[in-house]
C-alpha cells in the first residue's frame, strides 16, 4: 500500500512539474546561457548517478524486499539508499530543467514526503524483524550513505522477473530529460505556448 502511495504521489508530482515546464520559458537562457550549461551537465550528471543506484538498489531488493531484511551491496552504507539515488535523480532532474525553481519545488516535496515515508518503513522493519533491524539502525545510518561501511556478497540470487520490472521505475529520470527537451524544442517551435517566465 505504501509503495503504491509513493508512485502515485511521485507520478502527481512529475505531471504538474512538467505542465508548470510546458507553459514556461527559463529565464536564465537569454541571461545567462552558460549557467543553464552548467546546470544542465551537473543535472544529466546527476540523473546518471540516481538511475545507476536505482538499479544497484533494485538489484538487491528484487524478490526479497517483503521476506528479508537487506543490510548488503548498497543497504550496507544506508538503510534508504534507494530514496537517496532517487533523491540525487529527482534533484538532477530539477537541473536538468535549467531552472532553480524546478529544482527548488523538487527539493521541499521530497524533504516534506519522504522522510514520513521513511519513518513508516522503518516502523514496519522495526516489527517485523526487532532485535536485527535494530542493530542494523544502530550501524548504518537511514539516509545519506556511510561508504566505509560497506559489503556486498560473493555471489547473490536475484528474481529477473522483478528486477525487469524496477528497471522501468528506475528509469524514469532519463524519460523526464527527454520530456524536458521534446517540451523546450516544441517552445522553440512556437508549437506550445510560453505563460510564464521561471527562474
Amino acid at each position: 500500500m505504501m509503495r503504491k502511495m509513493r508512485i502515485f504521489f511521485s507520478r502527481i508530482t512529475a505531471f504538474f512539474l512538467l505542465i508548470l515546464i510546458s507553459i514556461s520559458r527559463n529565464g536564465w537562457e537569454t541571461n545567462s546561457p552558460f549557467f543553464t550549461q552548467i546546470l544542465f551537465l551537473i543535472g544529466v550528471v546527476m540523473v546518471g548517478i540516481g538511475t545507476l543506484g536505482r538499479l544497484w538498489c533494485s538489484l538487491y531488493i528484487a524478490g526479497y524486499k517483503s521476506n528479508s531484511l537487506i543490510t548488503t551491496g548498497p543497504y550496507s552504507i544506508s538503510r534508504n539508499p534507494l530514496y537517496f539515488f532517487s533523491f540525487v535523480g529527482a534533484i538532477g532532474v530539477g537541473l536538468a530543467s535549467e531552472t532553480l525553481l524546478i529544482t527548488f519545488i523538487i527539493l521541499a516535496v521530497f524533504s516534506l514526503y519522504y522522510p514520513y515515508v521513511i519513518k513508516a518503513e522503518e516502523n514496519k522493519l522495526a516489527k517485523l524483524y526487532g532485535d536485527k533491524f535494530a542493530e542494523y539502525v544502530n550501524s548504518v545510518p537511514s539516509f545519506f550513505p556511510n561508504v566505509s561501511l560497506f559489503s556486498e556478497p560473493s555471489e547473490y540470487l536475484v528474481n529477473p522477473i522483478i528486477f525487469r520490472k524496477h528497471i522501468f521505475d528506475a528509469l524514469w529520470f532519463i524519460w523526464m530529460l527527454g520530456i524536458m527537451e521534446i517540451i523546450e524544442g516544441l517552445h522553440e517551435a512556437n508549437i506550445l505556448p510560453v505563460l510564464l517566465t521561471i527562474y
